[in-house]
């Protein structure tokens, strides 16, 4: 007597699938951890090395302590994200709450198109610089940061007129956002590991008049 195997479908670096396709293996697919489809193709990522973990940590420590002084916004590490047509799964957000007029929302997944986005990138420059990058670009990111760990350096793009430009940082090596005010990141201390300087600087940032007028508009927006 034959026994029929029923096979349960598998994700595969590379493959080609719909995102209904996509969702739909990765659902009944609890082993699977990481996974995203960006432009139609799967991209399985390689372990997550001991540098991009620790530079991971320490991106989201800042933006943390930036979100607890930012009342209407959140954050989040790792969060499956349905944007656009694709689903990928950002090292880090940063997001305005739907209520506080932000466009992203959901939750089991993010959705929608998130204010920020952040890549820490040891081994996948080529596609968070590439597809990715198009990917967000696309669905209106207002920010995207790529962390290059090997080349130790900071691309912070902004989005103007739909398309992205990289943001300059200034003669001591900071970054400061344009759609949140006062988050302004020192990439020489980060890259030096020195959190201490990059949480002070973070709080020169919080403590300006620009963050302390976005707190307050943000105020007014909530519905």
């Amino acid at each position: 007597m034959s026994i029929d195997v029923i096979r349960v479908p598998e994700l595969s670096n590379g493959d080609h699938l719909t995102l209904d396709e996509f969702l739909r293996i990765w659902k009944i697919s609890p082993d699977i951890k990481r996974a995203e489809l960006i432009n139609g193709v799967v991209y399985m990522p390689s372990p997550l090395w001991k540098p991009h973990a620790k530079k991971g940590r320490h991106v989201s420590g800042w933006l943390s302590v930036y979100e607890a002084a930012t009342p209407g916004c959140e954050g989040g590490s790792n969060a499956s994200a349905l944007i656009g047509d694709d689903c990928t799964q950002p090292d880090e957000y940063l997001a305005i709450l739907p209520e506080f007029g932000g466009t992203s929302w959901g939750n089991k997944m993010l959705e929608g198109s998130p204010e920020l986005l952040v890549e820490i990138t040891h081994s996948t420059a080529s596609v968070d610089l590439h597809e990715k990058l198009d990917s967000y670009e696309q669905a209106r990111v207002q920010e995207y940061i790529v962390v290059l760990i090997k080349t130790r350096e900071v691309r912070w793009h902004r989005l103007v007129r739909n398309k992205y430009q990289r943001l300059g940082c200034d003669t001591d090596g900071v970054f400061r956002s344009r759609v949140f005010p006062g988050l302004w990141l020192d990439s020489i201390a980060l890259f030096a590991d020195d959190i201490a300087k990059v949480l002070a600087t973070l709080q020169l940032g919080i403590a300006s008049d620009e963050h302390q007028k976005f707190v307050a508009d943000l105020a007014k927006r909530k519905k």
